[in-house]
């Protein structure tokens, strides 16, 4: 096997065990999959926004990330690529996703391939990756790429093949295009521990 990959999964499901986490490890296990095709070795780090919701508090109230949110961030400035995946709340993104999102540097993901997924109890949620995820991603110059995968509440069900439950199949095919577009990417530099904070200039701007 060849060069490394660095992948980073957010996963902003608030229930455990959760659909959303569910949905995050099956596109990156998809991903991974797809660079190991290519001769690319994935390391897989997965960011669970539950764990970190008090540090992300903290950070939007103070403009500084301690502990487990700070080795997040660093480990998401350093990413070949990210995986992002939510929960539908009152037809959006959920609101710990926002606020991890809202933390964030301005220029943390900008160029960077993502692939975006969500989950929610019925498909009519399914056009929320397009009118919130992705302009969203867009706004912050990320590369997103052209298939989002959305999971209601009975593409989970048992039996059916892909004709019939055709989100294994748009998992592949999203996880295959996010390993394309990481396989052509430099690999990332490794940064510092506080590279991904904001300045004083940014908190100051705010």
């Amino acid at each position: 096997m060849g060069q490394e990959r660095s992948l980073v999964v957010i996963s902003a499901g608030v229930s455990q065990p959760s659909s959303t986490r569910l949905l995050a490890d099956r596109l990156a296990a998809a991903t991974s999959d797809e660079l190991a095709a290519r001769g690319l070795r994935a390391s897989v780090t997965t960011i669970e926004l539950r764990d970190l919701a008090h540090e992300v508090v903290n950070m939007t109230l103070t403009g500084f990330a301690s502990g487990a949110l700070s080795d997040a961030l660093a480990k998401l400035a350093a990413a070949d690529g990210v995986i992002a995946v939510t929960p539908v709340f009152t037809a959006s993104y959920a609101g710990l996703f926002k606020s991890f999102v809202d933390v964030l540097d301005k220029d943390a993901l900008a160029g960077m391939p993502v692939l975006l997924g969500a989950t929610g109890g019925t498909g009519r949620h399914s056009l929320v990756l397009e009118y919130a995820l992705r302009p969203l991603f867009g706004y912050l110059h990320a590369d997103v790429v052209g298939t989002g995968v959305f999971a209601a509440t009975d593409d989970w069900a048992d039996g059916g093949g892909d004709d019939v439950k055709p989100l294994p199949e748009r998992i592949r095919r999203a996880g295959r295009e996010l390993a394309e577009t990481v396989a052509e990417r430099e690999p990332a530099k490794p940064v510092g521990l506080y590279d991904a904070v904001p300045s004083f200039e940014d908190l100051l701007g705010h």
